[in-house]
């Protein structure tokens, strides 16, 4: 057992599904994360991109100034900056567990989502606050450990636990510690998060965190040991009880 968990990182994007981004410090509230998944790809219909489709949209860079209200997406050479403000059409985008209202931004983004994703269906969306573009449960950790236990099953012991897309990593534990703390308050500096249910996994798992590349078998592994009832899990949720901000380095404590 671990008896000084540390935050070892942190995965974060403006953009749902595009390419993350590790600061060094988060701002946790319990609406969610600053700067966190304001934005999101969906078809007019209030359609989300689901499954492999997302593939597509993972080498996206995209950088968010919340102060002057402007949004920079680029892959390559190919760039687009513009306003953020969202004054366009709302719609309600279904999410995997909710809707949420989400207000066309520009059709420059629009044309720069399209040709990347080669699917001329896609808009960009900002999400009206207090609602974010990730799940209903604000907080998502993982230990490294836990990755690297399921890499051994998979073929690859440093497995990049980017594939996971987790709000929080941990370190200085064992493998599956995390599951441990469900139920129970925990404290990542100066942030109290309500640990609860393991993360059913989908097949973003075994795609390239920087290319979106098909080339893990991550659902395969986590069948042979992982699988409760018809979900694949690893890491768990949580729900912001008090919030505050994250550094690297800080101890996690569980307070219950």
């Amino acid at each position: 057992m671990c008896h000084m968990p540390v935050v070892a990182g942190f995965n974060i994007t403006p953009v749902k599904s595009t390419a993350l981004q590790q600061p060094e410090e988060i701002e946790l509230r319990a609406e969610g994360t600053v700067g966190d998944r304001r934005f999101l790809c969906a078809r007019s219909t209030g359609e989300r991109v689901t499954g492999i489709s997302k593939a597509s949209l993972m080498p996206i860079r995209s950088r968010w100034d919340a102060a002057a209200d402007r949004l920079e997406l680029s892959l390559g050479d190919a760039r687009v900056e513009a306003s953020a403000h969202g004054g366009g059409q709302l719609i309600e985008v279904q999410l995997f567990d909710r809707g949420v209202p989400a207000r066309h931004v520009g059709d420059a983004f629009d044309a720069f989502v399209r040709e990347v994703a080669h699917d001329d269906t896609l808009s960009l969306w900002r999400v009206d606050e207090p609602e974010y573009g990730g799940g209903r449960h604000r907080a998502s950790v993982v230990s490294r450990a836990s990755v690297a236990d399921v890499g051994g099953h998979a073929g690859d012991e440093r497995l990049d636990p980017r594939r996971f897309r987790m709000l929080i990593e941990v370190d200085e534990c064992g493998p599956f510690e995390e599951e441990s703390w469900q139920g129970k308050r925990v404290r990542f500096g100066e942030a109290i998060v309500r640990m609860g249910d393991p993360v059913p996994r989908c097949v973003m798992t075994t795609l390239d965190p920087d290319s979106g590349v098909q080339n893990a078998p991550v659902l395969k592994a986590l069948a042979e040991y992982r699988k409760v009832g018809t979900e694949l899990l690893l890491g768990v949720y949580g729900d912001v009880e008090r919030s505050g901000v994250i550094r690297i380095g800080e101890r996690v404590e569980v307070l219950d």
